[in-house]
């Protein structure tokens, strides 16, 4: 059985309510045998969140079983001492190893949002038959693309004297200065969202992780990656996370072979979620 809690949506049984289906119904119950996905989120957030998760995913479960992962330390997960997507990338074999789970002969769709793609990424180098495709969304592959000016800047910045968080800060203060200190809104400070907060603070550094870029690119599952245009952000949001975020995508999809996807925001699927869903259910076939 797995470590981490996984949420299972799985809403095929409902398509058509009853009566006679229409023939884009009787295509989507077709689809009873289709092939899971699997969703790994990014930090301060969980699988099911509204906010920053994949709660606007939720509709693609009319075709297939969703699978959302709350990594440790997050959502209904255990607790953990330090995050770390290594530790992440075993926990999604293990879900997608696990017969409960319902992945069946052939693996599973994998989906990752920043870091939670990351490790996806390093899940699919080690067990590439379980995995079917890689959809990434705006994944912070920082190490993959450090070539980039403005990717190598951002490393160089964290890297060489970035100060760490101060002793005594809260996970709501830290929660605070990351979303109102850079113009955006501030979810409120539930318990459940100040342990993910509290979670991401300590997480080990993104920018340690070694992307097995060629690992991937020999086994050569679909890729797809996500990412949002940028133009409404905030401008200091942009500047340190926005452009390198891009860099990252567009210097993954050419490395890996992949299909870019553009979308208007920086957060594409809570924001312009209609667009990534189609995106993935044509991405999936």
């Amino acid at each position: 059985m797995a470590a981490v809690h996984v949420t299972v949506w799985d809403d095929r049984d409902r398509v058509g309510g009853g009566r006679a289906p229409t023939a884009s119904e009787t295509q989507v119950t077709s689809a009873a045998a289709a092939a899971p996905a699997l969703f790994i989120h990014n930090i301060f957030t969980w699988g099911s969140d509204p906010t920053y998760g994949f709660a606007e995913q939720r509709p693609l479960a009319d075709g297939r079983r969703l699978l959302m992962m709350d990594r440790r330390g997050y959502g209904d997960s255990p607790d953990t001492a330090r995050s770390d997507f290594d530790v992440d990338a075993e926990d999604i074999v293990e879900v997608l190893s696990d017969r409960a789970s319902g992945v069946g002969l052939g693996g599973a769709h994998l989906v990752g949002h920043g870091n939670g793609a990351v490790a996806a990424l390093i899940a699919a180098a080690r067990r590439p038959d379980l995995v079917r495709s890689l959809a990434l969304i705006q994944p912070s592959a920082f190490t993959a693309a450090a070539h980039h000016p403005v990717v190598a800047d951002l490393l160089d910045r964290v890297r060489d004297g970035a100060p760490g968080i101060p002793d005594g800060v809260t996970p709501e203060r830290y929660l605070r200065a990351s979303t109102e200190g850079l113009g955006m809104a501030m979810p409120e400070p539930t318990s459940r969202r100040l342990r993910a907060v509290a979670t991401s603070m300590w997480e080990r550094p993104i920018w340690e992780a070694e992307i097995p870029l060629e690992v991937v690119r020999g086994v050569a599952p679909p890729i797809l990656v996500i990412c949002g245009t940028w133009e409404r952000a905030p401008a200091m949001y942009r500047e340190h996370v926005g452009l390198p975020l891009m860099a990252v995508a567009e210097s993954l999809t050419d490395s890996l072979g992949g299909r870019l996807l553009r979308v208007p925001g920086y957060y594409p699927h809570t924001q312009e979620p209609a667009a990534v869903n189609a995106a993935l259910r044509e991405f999936w076939g």
